[in-house]
């Protein structure tokens, strides 16, 4: 049974948060704080407390757009600590992802927050701590995937990506109508795509064969034009690349 915290400065937001995760079976207790130094003062009672005191915390549930000390802030200095809680980002806002995993979030939830969204968040803290049996996922359609946008789970074909870019343990999908952020490493991907015309051109991208449009040599630099962007190829990946595009049908 986890031990919770949840923080956020919306007194709503953080009602709904309580609520949500007071209805998970795997939370035993879970205490409320509307800001960042308030939840510092907290943290550092379970500390002192000890992991098996009274006053224990296992998890944090951060907001991160708050006045003062934000949820990033209060992350760092939390790895500042021997033993510290683990720390799920829930935030309307998603251009931190790649912070938050540099902080060692275990989780990053979207608002507005789906309960089975904050299940898997909730499953994925008790897999850290020890707490429950890994369970694995599947995707349901290999031939789509699936994505947040605005706590709506939408599903992507994997044919409209056109290219994939790395940004720390997320990736971003790329498609002719915009991008997805995933929370799926660029080699996982590469792996999983590379039956269906996926092709490392550089450490950070993953390309669809069936997308590239053009290869450019420039002053002994390769590049290709895929959904519309000129993405560098790197020395190492170059002749692979140019055989799989003559080979294409």
């Amino acid at each position: 049974m986890l031990r919770a915290l949840a923080v956020d400065d919306e007194r709503p937001s953080l009602e709904e948060l309580l609520y949500l995760l007071n209805a998970d079976p795997r939370i035993g207790s879970v205490e409320g704080a509307g800001d960042a130094t308030e939840a510092l003062r907290r943290i550092n009672r379970a500390l002192e407390s000890g992991p098996n005191g009274p006053e224990a915390i296992d998890v944090v549930f951060l907001d991160i757009n708050m006045p003062g000390l934000d949820g990033l802030d209060l992350a760092r200095l939390l790895t500042g600590f021997a033993k510290p809680p683990l720390v799920v980002f829930v935030t309307a806002h998603e251009d931190f992802a790649v912070q938050a995993f540099d902080l060692k979030a275990v989780d990053y939830v979207l608002k507005p927050v789906r309960k089975e969204r904050l299940a898997e968040a909730v499953r994925r803290a008790a897999e850290r701590l020890g707490a429950a049996p890994r369970i694995p996922v599947h995707e349901p359609d290999p031939d789509h995937i699936p994505v947040e946008l605005g706590g709506v789970t939408r599903f992507v074909a994997v044919d409209d990506i056109t290219h994939v870019e790395a940004q720390g343990d997320y990736a971003r999908l790329h498609t002719d109508r915009g991008s997805h952020l995933v929370r799926i490493p660029l080699s996982t991907l590469e792996e999983r795509w590379r039956s269906r015309g996926f092709v490392r051109i550089h450490r950070r991208h993953l390309v669809a064969l069936r997308h590239v449009g053009e290869l450019r040599l420039d002053a002994g630099t390769v590049s290709v034009l895929v959904g519309g962007e000129e993405l560098q190829v790197s020395r190492r990946h170059t002749r692979e690349l140019r055989d799989l595009l003559m080979r294409r049908p």
